[in-house]
């Protein structure tokens, strides 16, 4: 068969997946996602080995240190996805849930109804424990998943792969549910997205290059994000040292995710107080610094930052900095800048915080809390599926209610419209 051919039998495979999902009960899901759990703790070993061959292979590569740091299994790593699926074991179904119930004057009730979409294309680059999280997210919320990761982490995935779908139909939930494209070429993306009325929802999850690729081709609707460009601003008002800490953490917590700072404004009230001890904390964890002129001024020895820097998502231990006038001038350089995200404002003021949260466009919006904090697990919705940083549908980190749609329920005693 060519590329065409396989594409369209396995998107059919998660189709006829989906629709026996449908059937399945909550006990039924959460007792798959269990064994799925168990089996990827018992396979640990073997899941390291085929993600050492991914690993050898991007060195040979060239890959960042960045992609390199995504792509890797350690055992914490898959303990983490062990977790995840035991976590959202704890969650609601959300399937079947009545949102909303009224009657009409004619005596029929209307209500909206919590649905399965159907069949979930994503497609994404590195992180081989995406698999996990994405299976999990979807089957509990009735969908089927129809997996294209990356040629980078093929050997991880498809070792992870094989486990769950082994795991899915020792418990009577048939192979399609769980399905993976295993074709490294990138024209295997294309064909799938072309696939409208067998596929319902795709989710690309990587680099802007790939998201643009995937909505600019895509036949099917696409709930995407491009790029993490993230900011702190410390205000005059902040507590110093926790801003330090909160400054810290979003960018040398996990520099290569979507979630980690970019950039930090700092109100020009207390930018002499505070950067000289940032700027020490930031070189001993490596961090290289570009500046605008103020901080330049008041720091020795940084590059110089241009208006493109301020567009970068570095995904890297590089950090912009800027100076400030005040809670208005860090608000206009977010909006200018900024790819709603997550944005961060360090401050004891009241009434700024609350500016702050109501005036900033973002998927999040925080007060005294690290950008890192932007994830499905530190939110309590479980393993994540994503971060959208689309305005319809889902924004925010996607978690089971964001992977349902909502359908009309009517119940009526023999009501005709006149």
């Amino acid at each position: 068969m060519d590329i065409k051919d396989v594409v369209l039998n396995k998107a059919i495979e998660a189709r006829d997946g989906a629709r026996a999902l449908i059937k399945a009960s909550s006990d039924k899901k959460n007792r798959v996602l269990l064994k799925m759990a168990d089996e990827l703790e018992r396979a640990k070993e073997v899941l390291k080995k085929a993600n050492k061959k991914d690993i050898d292979n991007a060195r040979k590569k060239g890959l960042s240190n960045a992609l390199i740091d995504r792509l890797t299994l350690t055992d914490d790593r898959i303990g983490e996805m062990c977790s995840g699926l035991r976590f959202i074991v704890s969650l609601p179904d959300p399937a079947g849930e009545i949102l909303r119930m009224w009657k009409r004057p004619n005596g029929m009730s209307v209500g909206r109804m919590r649905v399965p979409i159907g069949v979930i294309g994503f497609i994404y680059e590195s992180r081989p424990n995406v698999t996990a999280d994405a299976t999990g997210l979807c089957l509990k919320a009735g969908n089927a998943v129809y997996l294209r990761g990356g040629s980078e982490a093929i050997n991880s995935n498809v070792a992870i792969v094989e486990i769950l779908r082994k795991a899915a139909v020792s418990e009577g939930i048939p192979e399609g549910a769980v399905t993976f494209l295993d074709i490294t070429d990138r024209e295997a993306i294309y064909e799938m997205l072309k696939l409208e009325g067998i596929i319902d929802l795709i989710i690309p999850r990587g680099g802007e290059g790939l998201i643009r690729t995937v909505t600019a081709n895509s036949h099917i609707p696409v709930l995407k994000h491009y790029k993490g460009v993230c900011h702190v601003f410390v205000d005059r008002d902040a507590d110093l040292k926790m801003a330090e800490a909160i400054s810290l953490n979003s960018k040398v917590q996990r520099p290569g995710t979507c979630n980690a700072l970019e950039t930090l404004l700092v109100d020009s009230a207390i930018a002499s107080e505070f950067l000289p001890a940032m700027k020490k904390r930031l070189d001993d964890a490596g961090v290289r610094l570009k500046g605008c002129d103020e901080s330049r001024r008041i720091l020795d020895g940084i590059e110089s930052v241009s208006d493109e820097d301020f567009d970068n998502e570095y995904l890297d231990l590089i950090l912009n900095l800027k100076v400030v006038d005040d809670i208005d001038d860090a608000m206009a350089h977010i909006a200018d800048h900024g790819s709603g995200h997550t944005e961060t404002i360090v401050t004891e003021d009241y009434n700024k915080a609350m500016r702050f949260i109501n005036e900033v466009d973002s998927s999040a919006v925080m007060v005294n809390a690290s950008t890192r904090l932007n994830d499905g697990g530190q939110f309590g919705l479980g393993a994540e599926i994503g971060i959208s940083t689309d305005k319809i549908h889902a924004r925010g980190p996607m978690g089971l209610e964001e992977l349902t749609c909502a359908k009309f329920i009517v119940f009526g005693n023999g009501q005709l419209r006149e």
